[in-house]
């Protein structure tokens, strides 16, 4: 399951061999540095959704990754980027909020970029924290062999910082080099009991975790900005005597005019985020998923301190 409704239980004391170690690892960047592609990857299965937009993820994902003795709650957060909407703001908010109360942080940069400004606006943010950091150069399966230079160039300016304790290259599409990173964060944490039982992967609940699929099918379906003018809730979850589950969810948008474009032409588009949507809830859940998708009109649902609760957001006043 990908999902597990309450995260409570007994802490793990200690391994017959040695002791055990437990910590927060943040992973902060740009938007689409592959912040939760990297989650899911050292997770080991997926836990945070992944889009080809910027801003996919809204609010921190924490994702539960055991290695040797170690047990390292991953903290799947929002891309930082120079906010320009309240909802924008809140999401940056909770990226530092993520990094600022972790025990280590991974900033990540997308190598193929390179250092923009927003890259280099977080290497420069990032020298405030106060626990060790690394940084991890991603997507370095995309730089060819006459750019190697020019990653090498990248790592030395990363290093000029001066706080990063180790510079990583990895890809996290494909797996190269996130096995020393993990390595790495498995002796960064502290030694302490485990948090979460040993197969526990998430710490969302599920009502969340099924929007958040939902969430991301609508995002793969719709184009331009409607994505970023929609949200999705789960309204019930019930358990059938046969062993289904019987979901229902609502999208909420702000115009009548968006609400026509999800639906689409006899009602195509929401049919089509629904069949997604349930055959990964299926896949995950692993029973039989009855899922009922609404859609409604909330003008100006972003200023509504109601709908960043449901996200897991502050909402920023002012």
């Amino acid at each position: 399951m990908t999902a597990i409704e309450d995260p409570a239980a007994e802490p793990r004391e200690t391994e017959p061999n040695g002791e055990t170690r437990c910590g927060f690892v943040s992973i902060i960047g740009a938007p689409n540095s592959g912040k939760s592609t990297l989650t899911n990857r050292l997770v080991g299965t997926k836990v945070s959704i992944v889009t080809h937009k910027v801003q996919t993820t809204r609010a921190q994902i924490r994702g539960v990754m055991i290695h040797g003795r170690s047990q390292i709650i991953l903290v799947d957060t929002p891309g930082i980027f120079r906010p320009k909407r309240r909802l924008d703001r809140a999401m940056v908010d909770a990226a530092w909020g993520g990094a600022r109360d972790a025990d280590a942080v991974v900033i990540m940069i997308d190598a193929a970029k390179g250092l923009d400004d927003e890259a280099e606006a977080i290497l420069e943010g990032s020298r405030e924290l106060k626990m060790p950091a690394v940084l991890a150069l991603n997507k370095v399966d995309r730089i060819g062999r006459e750019e190697k230079p020019l990653l090498l160039q990248l790592a030395g300016k990363g290093a000029e910082y001066g706080h990063f304790d180790r510079i990583f290259m990895i890809s996290a599409a494909n797996g190269d080099g996130v096995g020393d990173l993990k390595d790495y964060l498995a002796e960064c944490v502290p030694p302490g009991p485990w948090l979460y039982p040993e197969d526990q992967i998430s710490d969302a609940p599920q009502r969340h975790w099924a929007a958040e699929v939902t969430r991301e099918k609508l995002f793969l379906r719709l184009h331009d900005e409607l994505p970023y003018a929609s949200t999705v809730e789960t309204t019930g979850w019930k358990a059938l005597k046969d062993g289904s589950i019987r979901v229902e969810q609502t999208i909420f948008v702000e115009r009548e005019s968006q609400k026509k474009i999800v639906l689409g032409a006899g009602g195509a588009t929401i049919k089509a985020i629904s069949i997604a949507a349930r055959q990964e809830l299926r896949d995950s859940l692993r029973a039989k998923v009855h899922l009922f998708l609404f859609v409604k009109v909330r003008d100006r649902w972003g200023d509504d301190p109601e709908r960043y609760r449901e996200m897991g957001l502050d909402y920023p006043k002012g």
